[in-house]
């Protein structure tokens, strides 16, 4: 029975919706439709079938440097919050699976430590290895800019990439 609020649609509920931004995570009991947009950033759909629950992160940057507060704009804080938060809800480590987006390459010639988006996609996969939480589907490097959206109550994701928008570096 729908409650108050909600958008009906075909005769079925809609989920709610959420924007991520950058350097967030969200995990809900109810399904939602999570979107974001990524260009170097990476972003980590989890999903645990049995409990039909997931969560999504978007960090920018792969490692913390141990100054200031640890929050999730970094990989190495936001994969493990990420499914800390989803354990608390009852999802079981084992059962959960991730989906992986993200990490283009924004800037011609990012060689480095400015090729921002192949270390957060490394650092995502070794995570998540470490984790062994099995990665199901990816998109991730390149040169575009990706918009996803994340529907939290199925695991299913909507991706569209954006055009090209490298540009020379200086």
């Amino acid at each position: 029975m729908p409650g108050a609020g909600d958008r009906v649609v075909g005769g079925l509920v809609e989920p709610k919706s959420h924007y991520l931004y950058p350097g967030a995570l969200f995990v809900h009991p109810e399904p939602h439709l999570v979107t974001t947009v990524l260009g170097s950033c990476v972003a980590v759909c989890l999903w645990e079938p049995q409990l039909a629950c997931g969560g999504i992160n978007h960090f920018l940057l792969p490692l913390w440097n141990g100054e200031g507060l640890p929050t999730p704009r970094y990989g190495n804080v936001a994969i493990p919050l990420l499914v800390e938060q989803l354990t608390a809800l009852g999802a079981r480590r084992e059962r959960l699976q991730a989906k992986l987006f993200g990490g283009a390459s924004m800037w011609q010639g990012s060689e480095g430590l400015l090729a921002v988006g192949e270390r957060n996609i490394a650092l995502a996969r070794t995570q998540l290895g470490e984790l062994h939480v099995p990665i199901l589907a990816a998109d991730v490097g390149g040169t575009m800019g990706r918009k996803l959206v994340f529907n939290s109550g199925t695991g299913e994701v909507l991706l569209r990439r954006n055009r090209n928008q490298a540009r020379p570096a200086d």
